[in-house]
């Protein structure tokens, strides 16, 4: 939570979603959102979220978001990506419901981290990724990332010691081996190239123009006189 606020300080008016198990992030990022959407996939599960008012969360399919197109401008999803079924099919999907220049931020878990390796751990479900294969994979996607951080270098416990000492190791995690995160942070944009209307677009023509080839020209025979 502490990495991903102040992330998005612009998102007055914005309409966010959030995917996977976003919920408990939502209400720090709510507060000043035009509309803010809870979607989880039906391997999750749904649950109720926020706790007073209209309920906001939806169980769906990631790969068929029962959204129109470029209907949100920011998407949060956490444990999305390493259980998704379709994952080409959910990336494809938010690319769509994402508005122009509209921005993507994924919390998933580090294959070279500790969170990875533990069943007890709410990343130790799923495929881990390295960084080379997010970054391969949101580009087939269309996705642009714009930037990269690192979260949760303490191990995977409920001790009080352990946690009463996470700011300590986080801080010593984040300066000495940032490459043994719990968790990889990426953003990424939805990037969309068009022409500009009204400017001729420039077409390719050879330079030289084909030309038939004469037909080959017969002798003709001279009749006997």
């Amino acid at each position: 939570a502490e990495r991903l606020a102040g992330r998005w300080p612009g998102l007055k008016g914005a309409r966010l979603l959030g995917l996977g198990y976003a919920a408990p992030f939502l209400d720090a990022l709510a507060g000043q959102t035009e509309r803010t959407l809870c979607f989880m996939p039906g391997r999750l599960g749904a649950m109720r979220w926020p706790d007073q008012g209209p309920i906001a969360t939806a169980m769906v399919d990631e790969a068929a978001l029962p959204l129109p197109d470029s209907a949100v401008d920011f998407a949060l999803v956490i444990h999305g990506l390493e259980i998704a079924e379709d994952l080409p099919g959910m990336l494809q999907e938010l690319f769509r419901v994402l508005t122009p220049q509209g921005r993507a931020l994924f919390v998933v878990p580090n294959r070279r981290g500790v969170w990875a390796r533990f069943d007890t751990s709410p990343f130790g479900y799923g495929q881990p990724f390295s960084r080379p294969q997010l970054s391969s994979l949101l580009k087939e996607s269309q996705f642009q990332v714009v930037s990269w951080a690192h979260a949760l270098y303490f191990p995977p416990s409920a001790r009080s010691a352990v946690l009463s000492a996470a700011p300590a190791i986080e801080g010593l995690g984040s300066r000495l081996m940032p490459a043994l995160s719990g968790v990889i942070i990426v953003e990424a944009v939805k990037q969309v190239y068009a022409v500009a209307s009204g400017k001729r677009v420039r077409r390719f023509s050879p330079r030289a123009r084909p030309a038939l080839a004469p037909l080959p020209t017969t002798r003709r025979m001279k009749a006997d006189p």
